[in-house]
């Protein structure tokens, strides 16, 4: 989850909300991102699909049973479509996102044999969404 928050840094200081994602595999980073929503003009280059676009590319195939995704916020409802038609094995999260998060929509789920876990260093999580979002409020 630390290699997860500093993409979120990154993706603060491009001024891009403030999230980061990395895929683990067999215990080494396959694949990582940031969001770049901004710098890329793009609604759909959120920090979890640049991350899994690059993990299939170096394991060099679409799903990613055996991996485990960090995030640092809750996927969105996009996101949680490319993690389950990626098939990803597990995705531990650091903040809830009780407005955007996949959980809000009831019946969507993640692959049947995803498992989750959330709440990992969410406090570190939430300061650096809070930290953006106090700056877009000056």
């Amino acid at each position: 989850m630390r290699v997860a928050i500093n993409e979120a840094r990154q993706a603060l200081e491009r001024q891009e909300v403030p999230i980061g994602a990395v895929v683990v595999a067999g215990g080494r980073i396959v694949g990582r991102g940031h969001n770049l929503v901004e710098t890329l003009q793009d609604a759909t280059a959120h920090a979890e699909m640049q991350a899994l676009t690059a993990a299939s590319s170096t394991l060099g195939g679409k799903y990613l049973r055996e991996c485990t995704l960090y995030v640092t916020v809750e996927p969105c409802v996009m996101c949680a479509g490319a993690i389950a038609w990626s098939q990803v094995g597990r995705i531990v999260w650091g903040a809830d996102d009780p407005k955007r998060g996949y959980t809000t929509v009831r019946g969507l789920g993640l692959h049947p044999r995803s498992t989750t876990v959330r709440g990992i260093l969410s406090e570190e999580c939430e300061a650096l969404m809070k930290e953006f979002f106090a700056g877009l409020r000056r």
